[in-house]
């Protein structure tokens, strides 16, 4: 069963989002991409997260640009966590995504992540995170993540040498 939908509002967010899917693939994290835009695809978004908890999703990543209205408006259609991953965007660099995304009113939260390559990455952590609580096997390759990481950061500092 798919634990994780990975949404975006255009194929343009592909290559942050991307991020994503590498990082949820390597802690063995199952998941399924959209694209569905909040402004063209009203009806369709409105589907997608009426049904997610239905459909056995335990949180949804979604990636969107300027206005960046679509995590918010996923949000308010599940109860599924949502996580908005706020686009690089040209006008304001991303400013103008992280500000849409993390505004959300009180009683329709967002776990709101960086702007993006490094929020697309968290984004798919913190779903890890989320998903570990119930899962011991992805609870297992987050922990081995983790050393990996720190282990590389040591290796680092040896470079400098």
């Amino acid at each position: 069963m798919t634990q994780v939908a990975v949404v975006m509002g255009s194929t343009s967010d592909w290559p942050a989002m991307q991020q994503t899917t590498l990082l949820l693939e390597k802690l063995g994290i199952t998941y399924e991409k959209h694209v569905i835009s909040a402004h063209r695809m009203p009806e369709q978004l409105q589907t997608f997260g009426q049904a997610a908890q239905k459909n056995g999703l335990q949180v949804i990543i979604a990636g969107a640009g300027g206005a960046a209205h679509l995590p918010g408006m996923i949000a308010a259609n599940t109860l599924v966590p949502v996580i908005g991953v706020p686009m690089q965007s040209h006008a304001l660099n991303g400013m103008d995504s992280l500000l849409s995304i993390v505004q959300m009113p009180a009683g329709i939260p967002v776990a709101t992540v960086a702007i993006g390559d490094a929020g697309a990455k968290n984004a798919s952590i913190l779903a890890a995170q989320i998903i570990a609580l119930h899962h011991e096997e992805v609870r297992e390759k987050l922990v081995a993540f983790r050393k990996e990481q720190t282990q590389k950061s040591i290796d680092s500092e040896a470079e400098l040498v």
